[in-house]
């Protein structure tokens, strides 16, 4: 497959899961500012989402202090954030308009919806109006682009190159959702707490579980209270979990597998390794080690694994 092919392609689909990643983490934090608590507090939510993105200095740079509508004007249509809803929209359609003749027509003209629909909702107010709807619908958009590439294109290079950008984009942002939401609240993750504050704590977890579709999952899987450490387990170890660190690399080495010849075998091997260490590592070894360290180090080996796959497979100016 030509190298420009399978950049786009693989763009396209690493654009519509941060798309959907940048919806699920701002319905948690609308979902959680909804919840009795501090001015101090609300505002450190805020400031969480930004950082996990990478975007304070944006935002403080065109906003100024942080209040939640500016956060989520920022978010969601301003077009100078390369990482806003509507950023990531139009540069996946426009991917996928560059690959169109690659696409089956059903993934173009779920591409193609996608965005028009998007920008006559923000035009006509609905996202003010009902920002939990809004979410919900741009995450649902995710869900059919998705389930139309997998029902409708050959399963070939091109599908390789588009699950690869999916799953990468995905253990990219659980990892960051996961740092982020266990550092704000580290000083509480072992210490004995007050009923309000366990009772603050349970709707907090559910909402950060509710963001990766995770809460029934929990449920089914601990059938138990939530607790920290249980939730740290299922986001980053648990194979079945279909959000985890472990299964969205356990799609990046299929994938890759699938399109790696001799050229990329260290690519291979990296991915190989990562893998590994998910699949066997325990939980408690992670928490007594460090949870920030060891997420930081997992952003840092992701990160370098796609510049990997870039290098080997994709247009020289693709990062």
């Amino acid at each position: 497959m030509l190298s420009r092919t399978a950049d786009h392609l693989f763009w396209m689909s690493r654009y519509t899961e941060r798309a959907e990643n940048t919806a699920r983490m701002l319905d948690v934090n609308y979902q959680t500012s909804l919840l009795p608590q501090s001015a101090a507090v609300a505002q450190f939510g805020w400031q969480g989402l930004l950082s996990i993105s990478e975007l304070l200095p944006a935002y403080t740079a065109r906003h100024g202090e942080i209040r939640p509508a500016s956060v989520m004007e920022f978010m969601v249509r301003d077009e100078s954030n390369p990482s806003s809803i509507i950023s990531c929209v139009r540069a996946a359609r426009e991917n996928a308009r560059a690959v169109r003749g690659t696409l089956t027509t059903e993934v173009w003209e779920t591409q193609n919806q996608t965005w028009l629909e998007l920008n006559r909702m923000l035009r006509s107010g609905e996202f003010e109006a009902d920002p939990a709807q809004f979410f919900e619908w741009v995450k649902f958009r995710s869900h059919l682009s998705r389930g139309v590439t997998v029902g409708t294109m050959l399963m070939d290079e091109a599908l390789y190159f588009m699950r690869l950008g999916t799953f990468l984009e995905r253990a990219d942002n659980t990892a960051r959702l996961v740092d982020v939401k266990f550092h704000a609240l580290q000083s509480d993750f072992f210490g004995a707490a007050s009923a309000k504050d366990q009772e603050y704590d349970f709707y907090h977890w559910s909402a950060i579980l509710r963001s990766v579709s995770g809460f029934e999952i929990y449920r089914k899987v601990y059938r138990d209270v939530i607790k920290p450490e249980r939730v740290a387990e299922l986001l980053i170890l648990r194979p079945d979990m279909p959000r985890s660190l472990h299964a969205s690399l356990n799609e990046v080495l299929n994938n890759l597998a699938m399109v790696a010849g001799e050229s990329a075998s260290e690519t291979l091997r990296r991915a190989g390794k990562l893998r590994a260490e998910l699949q066997y590592g325990k939980i408690d070894e992670i928490l007594a080690t460090g949870l920030h360290a060891f997420l930081t180090q997992f952003l840092d080996r992701v990160n370098e694994l796609g510049s990997f796959v870039s290098k080997d497979f994709l247009l020289p100016s693709a990062g």
